[in-house]
């Protein structure tokens, strides 16, 4: 997988900061689909916790992993401010081991993206498939852009100005194809405040459309999945940039 050297420090309390305003559907949706099972739970790439605190007010017995030790110490930060008592460690997605079965593993917010190689792929997926109990579910979201959004918006720089830890800062980041063979594209991050650089950071992910991954699937331990176009449950329409994958380990 792509290393740990990103969401460090200061970009790791940044990123917090931005995802807390989100406007998406996915905590509701991964608290409800854990809600629906009986047994504990599982989060993927869990970050500084903006699903998986929800799930753990919810009372919902829930363990998370990241690449990032740093995210993982602001989501414990987080956590003991609300008095509640998180289960996460650093651990590679790609290539993880646990001590008990989940009935449902989840990964949101495009996270499965960030597994570059059908190596890391397949090896995400077979890990998930051994932590997972007979019958459970692995659910995750992917993004995929259309062509406008790429040809329009890639490659120039969006520049913002923000307030960080009180101080006026300008944030610019900006995607753009990277590897057209291999279908990767990056998104650079970059804090300033004044003339100071912040920090900046390159982020690595890869294009992951239905079609491939579908051959993914077909090559993976499971044996059933479906996709719908979004979090509330509806087929795959052309205009739908959110796609979202279960997949069923047999009982």
């Amino acid at each position: 997988m792509a290393d740990n050297d990103t969401y460090r420090g200061d970009a790791a309390q940044f990123y917090d900061q931005q995802v807390s305003v989100f406007d998406r559907d996915d905590a509701a949706f991964y608290r409800d689909r854990a809600k629906s099972v009986d047994g504990p739970v599982l989060e993927l790439a869990c970050g500084t916790g903006r699903v998986y605190l929800e799930l753990l007010r919810a009372g919902i017995d829930v363990d998370g992993i990241d690449l990032s030790e740093d995210v993982l110490e602001v989501l414990r930060e987080k956590a003991d401010d609300e008095g509640l008592d998180p289960s996460v460690w650093q651990a590679d997605m790609a290539d993880f081991a646990v001590d008990r079965e989940y009935d449902l593993i989840y990964c949101p917010f495009n996270s499965v993206q960030h597994l570059l190689t059908v190596d890391d792929q397949l090896g995400a997926l077979t890990s998930v498939y051994e932590a997972l109990s007979p019958g459970g579910q692995f659910v995750f979201d992917v993004f995929v852009p259309d062509f406008d959004l790429i040809c329009e918006e890639y490659g120039e720089w969006q520049i913002h100005d923000v307030e960080y830890e009180g101080d006026p800062h300008t944030f610019r980041t900006r995607t753009q194809i990277t590897d057209e063979v291999e279908q990767r594209f990056s998104v650079e991050n970059e804090l300033h405040r004044d003339d100071e650089l912040v920090f900046e950071e390159r982020l690595q992910l890869t294009l992951l459309p239905k079609r491939e991954f579908e051959l993914l699937a077909r090559l993976s331990p499971f044996d059933s999945w479906d996709v719908a176009g979004g979090f509330d449950g509806e087929p795959i329409e052309d205009s739908d940039s959110v796609q979202v994958w279960t997949m069923q380990k047999s009982p």
